[in-house]
């Protein structure tokens, strides 16, 4: 089954007479096809998937042997004027009323970037402890395959408590890229990040978050604050759904975030045991409250189609089966993972670039000779070298003036930020101590507004008796993680599991920055529930540094 990709919701066909006979045409159609196709480029951020041998209604007629390779020709020709590659990913022969053989051929044109403007997706990376989350992390990023004592997830290991017990307890980054052939990039050939950002048109960026049920504040603060494009649920073929993987599948799926599964080890398990593994998931998938279409992933073939569904269609989710120790069916993540397109198209992200630059401060180091660094993620507008930003709220509501003196994207140094684009920014001199997560840096020009009051319609997930007045929860919007006390349930005395309800919540600490629809996740022990904020009562500071209400009514916006 043949389905065209162009970032996302485009379809590109390449007609027979085009493509083959395109050597005879005019200049004005060379100039044509070849701004076409740099349309189609710019539409899917760097790379468009063309179909050869179908027509414009659809109908696969497929090409002769010469004729395809006529087409390629002339397809490799019109890439390099724009200064792309061309990639083969499948080729299938077609039943056509014809006695010669003809194919229909499904090429990927991706850029060579400039301007280190390289396509970039964040995958988070979920599962149950001791499902081999690090391991795979560690072979994917390293070229090597592991020895079935975890040597590969060494690299990857921030603590030494992390080392000696085998366990990710933080939030750690990990780079794959893909050259415009589709090659893998990786530390193999002991590259440097640096040298791995220059050769790399696509760049894999694997968020490592923590399996063990200890660290769920941590898996959750990475879901939700570093706006993950995908996620990528480990099971262990060994111990199948154990642990913390229903809780996983369960965030995966409130935070909207499209997700596909691995189920690894399978070099530790016999094929029924694989198989009693992937029936059990495909079970879970099925469920009325997960309604997803599970797709094996077997071959090449399948990787291909996988990828290109699994960004068109939210419910299909991609299944592959692997080895980390003897490399079974490691090659068809890889191959999935160089399709796999953006989820956002070109003029989406200008959009969100024209408005006023927003970053969220994820994480906070202080480095040697260069200062106070903050990591995270620039929601909106665009960040230069030197730019004069505000960041707040403090805890007395307050922000401050800072100057950005650099910025790194994927460990090599970048002058542009650009809209949902993650990156550390050097401050310099800045205090640390003024800093924590869940700040943000804004444009002096936007005036942000705070608060410590906001409303939220939220579902009541799981709680063992009943959701009150007064009760306190952590609640995570995007990167803000404070607990909050419910100050009103709007409409009634109390809730129970799987009720909805509009609820008041009230910080207990310090005022935050909030925006009008952000995805809200709240807990407190076994008790959860998800929701949206819908509105928020601003406040101000005062000139004795008291915090006033703007209105004495809740402000929508």
């Amino acid at each position: 089954m043949f389905t065209s990709r162009a970032a996302r919701l485009f379809q590109e066909e390449i007609k027979h007479e085009q493509i083959t006979f395109h050597a005879a045409a005019s200049l004005a159609e060379d100039g044509n096809i070849e701004y076409k196709m740099k349309w189609r480029l710019q539409e899917g951020r760097g790379e468009a998937v063309y179909q050869i041998g179908v027509e414009d209604n659809g109908l696969l007629v497929g090409l002769s042997e010469e004729e395809m390779r006529a087409s390629l020709k002339t397809l490799r020709r019109m890439a390099e004027k724009v200064g792309a590659d061309i990639t083969v990913l499948r080729e299938r022969e077609v039943d056509y009323d014809s006695d010669i053989p003809r194919k229909i051929t499904e090429v990927l044109v991706r850029k060579v970037p400039d301007n280190q403007q390289f396509l970039d997706l964040r995958v988070a990376v979920l599962g149950n402890v001791d499902s081999g989350k690090s391991t795979l992390l560690g072979v994917l990023t390293q070229g090597e395959l592991d020895n079935g004592r975890g040597r590969a997830r060494l690299n990857l290991f921030r603590h030494l408590h992390e080392i000696q017990s085998g366990r990710t307890s933080s939030i750690s980054f990990e780079i794959l890229g893909f050259n415009s052939k589709g090659e893998v990039v990786n530390y193999s050939d002991s590259r440097t990040a640096e040298e791995i950002c220059e050769s790399s048109s696509k760049m894999i960026t694997f968020i490592d978050l923590a399996g063990h049920h200890k660290y769920l504040k941590t898996t959750i603060f990475g879901l939700t604050s570093y706006c993950p494009d995908f996620a990528m649920l480990v099971v262990s073929a060994n111990t199948g759904i154990a642990g913390t993987t229903r809780e996983h599948l369960g965030l995966a799926m409130a935070l909207k975030v499209p997700f596909f599964i691995v189920i690894s080890k399978v070099d530790l398990c016999s094929k029924a045991t694989v198989e009693r593994t992937v029936k059990q998931l495909e079970r879970i998938l099925k469920q009325p409250g997960c309604n997803k279409l599970p797709l094996l992933v077997t071959s090449d073939d399948d990787a291909v189609t996988a990828a290109q569904q699994c960004a068109q269609s939210p419910n299909i989710t991609p299944i592959f089966t692997l080895s980390s120790v003897s490399g079974e069916n490691l090659d068809l993540l890889k191959i999935f993972l160089n399709i796999l397109p953006p989820l956002t198209n070109s003029k989406e992200q200008e959009e969100l670039m024209q408005q006023l630059t927003e970053f969220q401060v994820d994480e906070i180091y202080t480095v040697p000779e260069v200062g106070t660094v903050v990591g995270g993620t620039l929601s909106s507008g665009i960040c230069k070298e030197g730019e004069n930003l505000v960041v707040g709220p403090t805890d007395d509501g307050k922000f401050l003036h800072l100057k950005v003196c650099s910025i790194q994207r994927n460990r090599s140094a970048c002058r542009v930020l650009r809209a949902g684009q993650a990156a550390t920014l050097a401050l310099g001199h800045f205090d640390r101590s003024l800093l924590r997560k869940g700040m943000v840096m804004v444009s002096p020009e936007m005036n942000p507004t705070i608060c410590s009051v906001f409303e939220a319609e939220i579902v009541l997930l799981f709680h063992a008796t009943t959701f009150r007045k007064g009760f306190q929860v952590t609640v995570h919007v995007g990167n803000v993680r404070q607990t909050a006390i419910v100050e009103k349930i709007h409409g009634k005395d109390k809730l129970r599991t799987g009720e909805k309800a509009v609820v008041c919540f009230r910080f207990i600490k310090h005022p935050e920055y909030l925006k009008i629809g952000a995805k809200l996740l709240f807990r407190e022990g076994v008790t959860k529930g998800i929701g949206h904020v819908t509105y928020i009562q601003a406040i101000t500071i005062g000139e004795n540094g008291l915090e006033q209400s703007l209105d004495s009514e809740l402000v929508s916006f």
